[in-house]
């Protein structure tokens, strides 16, 4: 119980802290407008969050466990880190979207080369990043030469993982139980 909780207990620990330094230092008007701005950011973030765990209860009930290990599991090679890749770098939205999708993954027998590919092609070379960010701040040159550098990197990435001796697995993961098979 505690291990679950512990990041959460933290962060109250320090929110706490810090809003008794605002308190001492600034006053009781500012820690209100402390409040006031967190509350404009969880209304902002709340559908983002939602959507994520939706898209991601939704997948894990579409998706069987070992449906995705021919083309993401440990014996797919090299195909399969460049399945991830391209998966990743099609995923839209932010972590609350893709982290709970890689859970999916996993669990639908995605192996962690693949995962990690995943995970590094959605955060290196996502499509949205590319297209929001890069091209309209940076412009094409510079999008196109940092993503053609990029590239390789998931690929790497991944036979990486697969040849590193660290285990993990969806189980491993906190709150996260093997899912059972309920009948309708």
């Amino acid at each position: 119980m505690l291990r679950r909780n512990a990041t959460f207990l933290v962060i109250s620990a320090l929110t706490l802290a810090a809003a008794v330094a605002v308190w001492v230092l600034r006053g009781m008007g500012a820690v209100q407008h402390a409040l006031a701005a967190t509350w404009d950011l969880i209304l902002t973030v709340l559908p983002s969050i939602l959507g994520g765990l939706l898209l991601s209860a939704a997948l894990r009930q579409l998706v069987p466990p070992g449906a995705l290990a021919r083309w993401m599991g440990a014996e797919s090679g090299l195909r399969g880190l460049l399945v991830a890749t391209a998966a990743g770098m099609v995923m839209p939205g932010g972590p609350v979207a893709a982290f709970p999708v890689v859970l999916v993954l996993a669990q639908a027998g995605a192996d962690r080369g693949a995962l990690i590919a995943f995970v590094l092609a959605w955060s290196l070379n996502g499509f949205q990043r590319i297209v929001v960010w890069e091209l309209p701040i940076l412009g094409p040159d510079f999008a196109l030469l940092r993503l053609i550098c990029g590239l390789p990197l998931p690929i790497l990435a991944g036979l990486f993982a697969r040849w590193l001796p660290i285990r993990w697995t969806p189980a491993d993961a906190p709150g996260m139980q093997p899912r059972h098979e309920t009948k309708p």
